[in-house]
């Protein structure tokens, strides 16, 4: 029984690692828009309707922090700014997609409350 409760809490732990690197609200948005192709600045911020700029840039910056994406300076003027996944974001694809697959299979249930 201890020996449960340990893994448990282990697996509990590696959950909310997880949840802390992708949770909130739009750190899984700005990710299935990086799935697809390198974005600039203003191009995630107009396919993220009511997000601001302060909050996409937080958000961004998080990111890089934990190796989720990666922001590529380019010395021109004016200032160019891409974003990508890198392997470590790349990697979360099947998380989000077995997320989306499950949302998919349950809406019915979850749209019932």
């Amino acid at each position: 029984m201890k020996a449960e409760a340990e893994n448990d809490r282990r697996l509990t732990c590696e959950v909310e690692t997880t949840l802390k690197v992708i949770g909130g609200r739009w750190k899984v948005l700005i990710i299935r828009e990086l799935i697809t192709d390198v974005k600039r600045f203003g191009e995630l911020q107009r396919s993220l309707p009511g997000i601001t700029q302060k909050m996409l840039t937080q958000q961004l910056r998080e990111m890089a922090e934990d190796g989720i994406i990666h922001r590529e300076v380019y010395a021109q003027i004016p200032p160019k700014v891409e974003y990508s996944l890198t392997s470590l974001g790349e990697s979360l694809k099947p998380i989000l997609y077995a997320m989306h697959e499950w949302a998919i299979q349950h809406s019915s249930q979850i749209n019932k409350n």
